[in-house]
């Protein structure tokens, strides 16, 4: 298959899983360390929707960074503004947004997911979460702490609900284009085009 044909495959079907999703978004949810962002950024780009990062928006909203609000205001008060943050975010979709570690946790953030978006899981083991989060070090529930012990804690206490998602894919090491495949992959399947892209007439619109 030539590189022209696939472009044409690629883009029918970003159109039918935009159809799909209407005005809902793409929510990534997982671990710090676990390719949110990353992840997210080429998911965006191959489903032609824009990309979100939610920390950087909350970091917007307070004029600080993440790091300040943990150190000047404390987790709840970082963990209610994230709340708002997005709900507004999904009030505003479709896109494809990326979430921070802790997000998912909060039940009312996990009802309007449901209601408005679409969630994927990206599940990481331990190893590949340490060796991006020592890479990155800007991790405020991990600075100054045993990195390995913290992780180990967080998934022990997230895993179940993160296991919650509508979509969960693995997150690996190497280049992200094969979990973005993966993530498309899944998310037609759970929204059921997959079929229906492939026996569409050429030239037909979704």
């Amino acid at each position: 298959m030539d590189s022209a044909t696939t472009e044409k495959l690629s883009e029918k079907t970003a159109e039918a899983l935009r159809t799909r999703l209407g005005p809902r978004s793409v929510v990534l949810v997982g671990m710090p360390g676990s390719g949110k962002t990353s992840i997210g950024r080429r998911l965006a780009q191959r489903l032609r929707l824009p990309f979100i990062d939610a920390d950087s928006e909350i970091e917007t909203a307070a004029g600080m960074s993440i790091a300040d609000i943990f150190a000047k205001h404390g987790e709840p008060y970082f963990r209610d503004g994230e709340v708002r943050v997005i709900a507004r975010l999904l009030e505003s979709g479709p896109a494809v947004i990326a979430t921070g570690g802790g997000a998912f946790m909060n039940s009312d953030t996990r009802a309007l997911v449901r209601d408005r978006g679409i969630s994927v899981w990206l599940k990481t083991d331990i190893a590949l979460l340490l060796r991006r989060v020592k890479r990155k070090g800007d991790r405020p529930l991990l600075k100054g702490k045993d990195a390995e012990a913290t992780l180990k804690r967080l998934l022990a206490e997230r895993e179940k609900t993160y296991a919650e998602a509508e979509v969960v894919v693995t997150s690996r090491e190497g280049p992200h284009d094969g979990v973005v495949e993966a993530i498309i992959e899944a998310l037609e399947r759970r929204l059921e085009i997959s079929s229906a892209v492939s026996n569409k007439p050429s030239g037909a619109r979704t």
